[in-house]
């Protein structure tokens, strides 16, 4: 069984998490420019095996498309035309970055740290990963 990667993209940057080998912890792994995405996922599958890749999706409060959602497409028919051996998925990804500042507070991280947008980001990333975790357990 591989493992199963979570990205919170961005147009500038994406978080990104993994599971370990057994699918049961979720952690967060790093935090890449947005350009670099697709090369850093093509290494990572060299030396660990992915069999899903879950991408977080962007909605409104209505359960409808948010503007970020336009960047998204792109990335996700590249993701699909490039890795077409791995299972890609969609997870709503509403109020990550919110619990995410919720979960540096609660850490007691420093107003600098809880200022770091890529450390927001591979949480969120975290985030997306065990709540999709949760979901196909149940």
């Amino acid at each position: 069984m591989g493992r199963i990667m979570a990205i919170d993209y961005g147009r500038k940057r994406c978080g990104i998490a993994v599971t370990d080998p057994l699918r049961i912890i979720a952690n967060g792994l790093a935090n890449v420019p947005a350009h670099e995405l697709m090369a850093f996922i093509q290494n990572y599958i060299k030396t660990e095996q992915v069999d899903v890749i879950v991408v977080g999706e962007p909605k409104d409060m209505h359960n409808n498309p948010s503007e970020s959602a336009k960047y998204i497409e792109p990335f996700m028919k590249q993701l699909a035309k490039t890795l077409p051996d791995i299972e890609i998925k969609r997870y709503d990804e509403r109020f990550t970055s919110v619990m995410a500042h919720q979960a540096m507070l609660d850490a007691g991280l420093s107003r600098k740290q809880r200022q770091n947008k890529e450390l927001v980001d591979t949480i969120s990333a975290t985030l997306i990963l065990q709540s999709f975790m949760n979901f196909i357990s149940h």
